[in-house]
């Protein structure tokens, strides 16, 4: 498999798997008896700590490596 279709893979996994926990988190706000707005920033927390975390995740490995 070329190496760009390794990145664009992973990068839609990481997308996909952040997009579920936002879902998650919007849920179980609304769960907790939180309203629309809160449960929506919560939920774009979340999100942005997963891309967060992949970045931080991607960038030890690549100094690491390199």
């Amino acid at each position: 498999m070329p190496k760009v279709a390794v990145v664009l893979s992973i990068a839609a996994l990481v997308i996909v798997v952040a997009a579920l926990a936002a879902a998650g988190a919007a849920a179980l706000a609304r769960l907790d008896g939180a309203g629309y707005p809160t449960a929506l920033k919560q939920a774009t927390v979340a999100f942005a700590a997963v891309i967060t975390l992949a970045t931080a995740v991607t960038t030890a490995i690549v100094q690491a490596c390199c």
